[in-house]
């Protein structure tokens, strides 16, 4: 089958791989769609960050690169193993992540995103990654979808429980009556819109540069601010009366718009994290200790986050969703139309949808 596959940096190469074999509890999954994530991008650029080195074998996978790329993905089920509560044909999308259940963080908190072993199919080896046709997947990871229209769109399902592990590590109170700030109109911070949205948050203001990112986001934020011709800490002081916002999702990762975000937020107000940072993430002392701020951090998602994902997504609670997809694309084209395209045209792309079947 064709995949994929990260080689070094600037080095992803389709090429053919022998289709994978699913282990004892593993079910075979044939992708339908897969997105490309910023995460991603970094490998592209930067990797191996997540990416296990060639020296160093991913501690659960055994793997080293040449790895298959892609871990937000949907599909169809193909093969089950003996006793399985799934079917052939049966629609699904797939928590990607891989831990131990052995470790103490696995054995004594639902943290599982903190495991000592961490690691994504797609990033880690393994099973292989949605950027190829044929995935096997720990059958406890799937999640069944009602139909197969959903496969359209249900591969956003992980960029959305991403947004929802960070909402629920804000420990925001009373979500109808605060005030939130989400720097970036990127994929995540469009999910983070969505549910928060889901959540019940009435008073989203958004910090987005680009034109076609900020156009996404004036369809569901109620205000968006352009940092390039406004000034974002004047604009959200003039929202809340000269109070301050009260939570703040950072979803861009640079420094500039992490001043906007903690020079904005009101005394003990709460700077969520959850972008990944290419620089060091260095917070400004001074704002830090006078407002006494409170600053959280977010990585990925557990499986409750997952779980109550999927359910929502189901039930049609983010409504036009959807429309963060701005491009479908074949496999044979994720370089060039998709990763590059990302890297190079933020102002036209928010995410991209790859076919390994087309």
């Amino acid at each position: 089958m064709k995949a994929a596959r990260w080689y070094g940096r600037k080095d992803i190469r389709i090429e053919d791989v022998p289709e994978p074999v699913p282990g004892e509890n593993e079910v075979l999954v044939e992708v339908e769609w897969c997105g490309i994530c910023g995460s991603d991008l970094h490998e592209y650029l930067t990797g191996p960050i997540a990416i296990p080195r060639a020296d160093a074998p991913h501690p659960l996978t055994k793997s080293t690169p040449p790895v298959t790329m892609g871990h937000e993905f949907c599909g169809t089920v193909l093969k089950v193993p003996s006793g399985s509560k799934l079917q052939p044909g049966q629609p699904v999308v797939a928590d990607p992540r891989l831990y131990c259940r052995s470790c103490h963080v696995c054995t004594t908190t639902r943290d599982t995103n903190g495991c000592a072993r961490y690691g994504f199919l797609g990033l880690s080896g393994g099973g292989g990654g949605g950027l190829s046709s044929l995935v096997a997947v720990d059958e406890r990871m799937l999640y069944t979808l009602p139909n197969d229209s959903l496969l359209e769109t249900a591969a956003v399902v992980e960029p959305l429980a991403v947004a929802w592990h960070g909402m629920r590590g804000a420990e925001m109170t009373n979500i109808p009556d605060k005030s939130i700030l989400i720097l970036g109109g990127g994929p995540i911070g469009i999910a983070m819109i969505h549910v928060l949205r889901a959540n019940g948050a009435k008073k989203i203001y958004v910090s987005e540069p680009t034109v076609q990112r900020r156009a996404q986001t004036e369809k569901i934020a109620d205000v968006v601010i352009d940092p390039k011709t406004q000034k974002v800490v004047e604009k959200c002081m003039e929202l809340t009366e000269g109070k301050g916002i009260d939570v703040v999702f950072d979803c861009a990762g640079v420094t500039p718009a992490m001043m906007d975000g903690m020079m904005s937020l009101r005394m003990k107000g709460t700077y969520m994290n959850v972008a990944g940072w290419e620089t060091p993430f260095t917070p400004h002392f001074g704002l830090f200790m006078i407002k006494e701020l409170t600053i959280r951090a977010s990585l990925a998602y557990n499986d409750d986050d997952f779980r109550e994902t999927v359910a929502a997504f189901c039930e049609g609670k983010f409504k036009g969703v959807e429309n963060m997809i701005t491009s479908r694309i074949p496999l044979q084209d994720v370089v060039g139309r998709g990763i590059e395209e990302l890297i190079n045209n933020k102002e036209g792309q928010v995410k991209i949808l790859v076919s390994p079947r087309k």
